[in-house]
């Protein structure tokens, strides 16, 4: 099996083509990792090599972190190789962990393939099956995972008038921390003026 490859990047389309050597590998990746190759330059890549009866396929990473998540996402009923990288694009490793850690189903179905019902079951499995420390150092402030859909509905709203997840994610949570009983509508005002700010 393949574990890693360095190489230079030949294409950067729809996948990457990495010329190790003279063979040219067709590595699946991210949209956002796609994104940041150039063609002509080196690249490192960590793999994860999908055997099947009727094809052989990598997926590549930037790092083993964002592997294990992409190994970790297929251990969910529903949850293939494409749909896990798909959540990946939208959802890097740490912002992932921070959606299960404080429930927010809502970006997690921002995947493309991810409907509402595997949205709940990333949600739900993932929670007990990722490593307890990634999900405490997400779950500080008294943001706790279990479906909290006012935090989730305040950060889908402002990332959809489109800031940043991670800085809409962090505002709004630190609202909530000083506000527990703050509404959706009262997050997002608060949260457009603290980002306005």
């Amino acid at each position: 099996m393949i574990g890693r490859l360095t190489g230079i990047v030949a294409e950067a389309g729809e996948v990457a083509i990495i010329d190790v050597h003279g063979v040219g590998y067709e590595v699946h990746m991210t949209s956002r990792d796609l994104g940041n190759l150039t063609p002509g330059e080196p690249v490192t890549v960590v793999i994860e090599t999908v055997v099947r009866e009727d094809l052989i396929r990598l997926y590549g990473f930037r790092d083993a972190h964002q592997r294990d998540w992409f190994r970790l996402l297929q251990s969910v009923q529903g949850v293939g190789a494409k749909v896990a990288l798909g959540v990946l694009s939208v959802l890097p490793g740490d912002q992932l962990a921070a959606a299960l850690a404080t429930g927010d189903r809502v970006a997690i179905a921002r995947a493309p393939g991810v409907g509402k019902r595997v949205a709940e079951r990333i949600a739900t499995e993932l929670k007990s099956k990722a490593p307890a420390g990634v999900i405490a150092i997400h779950a500080v402030g008294g943001v706790q995972a279990g479906g909290d859909d006012t935090l989730a509905d305040a950060i889908s709203a402002l990332v959809n008038l489109g800031y940043e997840e991670g800085q809409a994610r962090a505002i709004v949570s630190k609202l909530r921390a000083d506000s527990p009983d703050a509404g959706a509508a009262e997050l997002i005002r608060a949260g457009l003026k603290a980002l306005a700010a």
